[in-house]
């Protein structure tokens, strides 16, 4: 009989433990994902307790606490704090979310904290995104026009605005692609919900000139076709988008022509 084990040093281990001192009525406990490939070592799951009297109500501010106040080796990205940059996208108690945007009284227990999954991890919660940014840069998210440009502004009527809505506002924080069991298998051919969402934002601007361009490269079996409709990249959209109807857009565009 064939036995599996996990490969070499992928195995997750229990690491270290930072307790509260202090018999705080307010205490949480935060379980955070540490890896650093210059270790060698297992990945490990080290433990901190906090005082939540003491911190900010988001997950974002604990992290911030425990890499200023208990460890500042902790590794992870972050910027604007307010959900617009999308860089503090990590796995928070199982769900890809924002940590600036993530209560802290919305997990109930021990807080668990991992990198955005089945991406390659540089470091602790930072998540090599080299692949998902070259895709997004693939479906050339730009305005293409073939007129010649005017002298103020593009005209655009309000009715043709409206229709770039819930598309605009993504953040490319990588939260629905990283829950994509689809982009999980193929994420070498498929686009995944992040950059079909750009590409249909693109397609439905009437300002440009090269939705029959965009249509074309998007005409393939793997880019478009690989999404199963499984949901998950609309339940992860912190910006409460919906990938998944701008994928079915793009399929309904494509069978139109045809």
């Amino acid at each position: 009989m064939a036995e599996l084990t996990l490969p070499k040093n992928s195995k997750v281990q229990k690491g270290k433990s930072y307790p509260l001192e202090s018999d705080s009525e307010n205490k949480k406990g935060f379980s955070i994902y540490r890896w650093n490939p210059e270790d060698k070592d297992n990945p490990r799951m080290d433990y901190y307790e906090i005082d939540l009297s003491k911190c900010g109500p988001m997950v974002l501010d604990a992290i911030i606490k425990i890499k200023n106040e208990l460890d500042p080796t902790l590794t992870f990205r972050r910027s604007c704090r307010e959900g617009i940059c999308g860089s503090c996208a990590m796995n928070i108690d199982g769900v890809n979310t924002l940590a600036c945007t993530k209560s802290i009284e919305d997990i109930k227990g021990q807080v668990k904290i991992n990198p955005l999954p089945h991406q390659p991890v540089v470091k602790d919660l930072v998540p090599d995104l080299t692949n998902f940014y070259e895709q997004h840069k693939s479906i050339q998210p730009w305005l293409k026009t073939k007129s010649s440009a005017p002298e103020e502004e593009w005209y655009q009527s309000k009715e043709d605005r409206e229709k770039v809505d819930g598309m605009y506002e993504c953040i490319m924080c990588a939260c629905c692609s990283t829950s994509c069991p689809s982009y999980w298998w193929n994420s070498d051919k498929y686009l995944g919900p992040a950059a079909l969402l750009q590409a249909h934002r693109w397609i439905s601007d009437s300002r440009d000139d090269f939705k029959e361009e965009r249509l074309d490269e998007l005409d393939d079996a793997f880019k478009v076709y690989s999404c199963r409709a499984i949901m998950n990249c609309a339940k992860a959209c912190p910006k409460g988008l919906s990938p998944a109807k701008a994928i079915a857009e793009i399929k309904k565009e494509l069978a139109l022509r045809k």
